[in-house]
């Protein structure tokens, strides 16, 4: 499988069979990593990794890809409310540019708008202290991205 940036269209007919999907909420200062079930049809919050510089934090990200056997890289585009794309959605095109040639993997963008809100406020609902949440929230955020493609990816799959 060629590493590029496709669309959920493009990488649906290229994965195989019981294949991973790995989902990544790039933040500044850490990188929140999701996986999914072999199934893909739920994602588990992973891990969450602190960024140091673009050559370590991908060579993390590979060696998770590699052991999870993950088929390709969910990253969240953090495009702003009225669709437009600004530095933080620029970042990420430019994360996975460089990761994808490194990872042998394709990425696929999925719009993360309102994900870490969402999560915050469903562990708020869940009486999650302040504490705990800056803990998780990261992770729990890649999980929440890649479940909306993993939901989108169902629908263009048949049944097997």
């Amino acid at each position: 499988m060629a590493a590029e940036i496709l669309d959920l269209e493009g990488l649906a007919p290229r994965i195989g069979l019981r294949q991973r999907l790995m989902g990544a909420d790039l933040g500044s200062k850490t990188i929140g990593l999701a996986l999914s079930d072999v199934e893909r049809r739920i994602a588990t919050p992973l891990i969450t990794i602190r960024r140091t510089k673009f050559s370590k934090d991908a060579a993390m990200l590979v060696s998770l890809m590699d052991e999870f056997d993950a088929a390709a890289l969910v990253v969240g585009l953090p495009l702003n409310m009225d669709g437009s794309e600004g530095p933080s959605a620029q970042g990420a095109r430019a994360f996975a540019r460089n990761f994808a040639p490194l990872s042998g993997r394709p990425c696929v963008f999925w719009d993360e708008r309102l994900s870490t809100a969402a999560v915050t406020r469903s562990l708020i609902e869940q009486d999650v202290s302040r504490a705990k949440r800056a803990e998780v929230i990261d992770k729990m955020a890649a999980a929440f991205i890649l479940q909306g493609a993993l939901d989108r990816l169902c629908r263009l799959q048949p049944p097997s």
